[in-house]
């Protein structure tokens, strides 16, 4: 029969739908058409497949062949067909008789050779075939990311006369790994570097224990960027539901996915000339952008008001939502973006305002627009604004070793108030609601009125609130306290430092 189905994945967003390449070879004048709505690199596979057939020593059929690309609705992009293209036209032609075939899915790009090259977008593949309980066949390149599901459920080759090989029964691939030398999994940033700035050091705590966003403001040179690079060493690793789905992310990007350290948090730091589509994905094949590439990790700005504010005002849906969907006029992508946000920035233009040790040469004006290009309700969304002031060199010398904590003791805490908080309410704090904030709150004597009294003061928003008391409740449970006291209360609104600059400026 000259007619062959084969298995393979396509991929949009991070889910990968089943896509079926049907060949069938008829006679008349040769030509290979491919139907199904392939784009350009699609089209040009069929170059990439004549070349290698034939330098693998396989006849290119001189018959009119005809590959459909179902459904025939789905946008197909990239190398990933040549192999599943190939397989089909060498099925079709009897050049190889396999029975199995439709126990296997196959990704790959093609050399002109016939070597397989890595594709983007594996780890999604293998979690769609092992819930389709097929065996998916890739590029040696790519078989340690598709084995991060299951050991077994990956096979891979670096050879189209390899894949040939297997399916009939001659040669074993499921042993072949990458050989490469053992990297060294690099150190991660240790708090016991950071001397001093024991406030903003417990703040980092603070947020880490909550999974709360925060903004570190101060002089140039105090420590906040320092300061920033260590949250990710005090948070704990994901588990493997959080490592599959931050992989995912990763393995469609261009970024390229360490196997090494797949389960360490990711720490993305974007430069401030990022544009908008940089930061939340974007392109007329949706692409995820930093928010959903810190998936379960940590997305850092530095000197956040040199950002563009239409691209700081992006952030806003997903720091409450935790995903972002792109739209574009062919096609929709939804990424998740569920990220702890981590900012730092100086006070004005020139860095001093407020810094006894410095001399400000910004009139109140210029302080007001370099504040006023962060809107409220993005700052509202920040649940901690923490002040790093200057330190002279005689005070940093005078700061004697032992009264740092290394980031490892710090993370057991952390470790233990997040394991209670899952325990007790089945999230962390910084993911409470409104309603559940109320049933968690539980506040001591007096606390209450005590909050209210100063919020109407301030005149603070509903949100800024409730980000209160959601920071509140984490330095309540890292003192392993039921009750939120108004000492609790007092040191969550001492993390307002932005309101408290607006209102020295207005």
């Amino acid at each position: 029969m000259a007619l062959s189905i084969i298995y393979t994945r396509a991929g949009v967003g991070i889910e990968a739908p089943l896509v079926t390449v049907e060949t069938h070879l008829s006679n008349g004048l040769p030509a290979l058409n491919i139907v199904g709505l392939p784009e350009a690199a699609v089209k040009e596979s069929k170059d990439r497949v004549r070349s290698a057939l034939i330098n693998a020593n396989f006849e290119f059929p001189a018959r009119r062949i005809t590959i459909n690309l179902a459904p025939a609705d789905l946008p197909k992009d990239g190398g990933r067909f040549d192999l599943p293209i190939a397989l089909g036209i060498l099925l079709a032609s009897q050049q190889i008789q396999v029975n199995t075939i439709g126990d296997y899915e196959f990704m790959g790009e093609l050399a002109l050779s016939g070597e397989l090259r890595s594709v983007n977008g594996v780890l999604p593949a293998s979690l769609a075939a092992k819930q389709a309980r097929r065996k998916l066949v890739v590029p040696l390149q790519n078989v340690e990311e598709a084995r991060l599901v299951g050991e077994g459920q990956a096979i891979g080759a670096d050879h189209l006369l390899k894949v040939c090989a297997y399916l009939q029964g001659q040669r074993g691939l499921e042993l072949e790994s990458v050989k490469t030398a053992e990297k060294a999994t690099p150190r991660q940033p240790d708090l016991l570097e950071v001397k001093g700035q024991y406030a903003a050091k417990r703040a980092l705590e603070v947020a880490a224990a909550g999974r709360h966003n925060l903004l570190f403001i101060g002089p140039p040179g105090t420590g906040k960027t320092m300061l920033a690079t260590r949250l990710a060493g005090i948070l704990p690793e994901m588990d493997e539901q959080e490592a599959i789905e931050s992989a995912a992310i990763t393995s469609v990007s261009h970024q390229g996915l360490d196997t090494a350290n797949w389960t360490r948090r990711p720490f993305r730091a974007p430069h401030h000339t990022a544009s908008a589509a940089a930061l939340v994905g974007g392109g007329s094949n949706p692409k995820p952008g930093e928010i959903s590439l810190a998936h379960h990790g940590v997305l850092f700005l530095d000197e956040l008001p040199e950002f563009d504010r239409r691209v700081l005002e992006v952030l806003r849906e997903p720091l409450e939502s935790g995903t972002v969907t792109i739209s574009r006029a062919a096609r929709q992508a939804e990424y998740p973006a569920s990220f702890q946000f981590l900012a730092a920035m100086n006070p004005c233009p020139c860095g001093h305002f407020g810094n006894p040790r410095g001399v400000c040469r910004c009139t109140s004006d210029k302080i007001r627009r370099y504040l006023l290009k962060l809107s409220g309700p993005f700052i509202d969304r920040i649940d901690m604004h923490v002040d790093v002031p200057a330190i002279t060199q005689t005070e940093l010398k005078a700061i004697p070793d032992s009264n740092a904590e290394p980031s490892e003791v710090v993370r057991a805490r952390v470790i233990k108030t997040l394991n209670r908080q899952i325990a007790e309410r089945g999230k962390s704090n910084a993911f409470l609601n409104p309603r559940e904030l109320e049933q968690m709150i539980n506040f001591a004597k007096g606390a209450e009125d005590f909050i209210l009294d100063v919020l109407e003061k301030l005149k603070f928003s509903a949100r800024a609130y409730h980000r209160i008391l959601r920071v509140s409740r984490t330095i309540a449970d890292l003192e392993n306290s039921a009750e939120v006291s108004q000492k609790h209360l007092a040191e969550a609104l001492s993390y307002r430092r932005l309101e408290r600059m607006l209102v020295q400026v207005a």
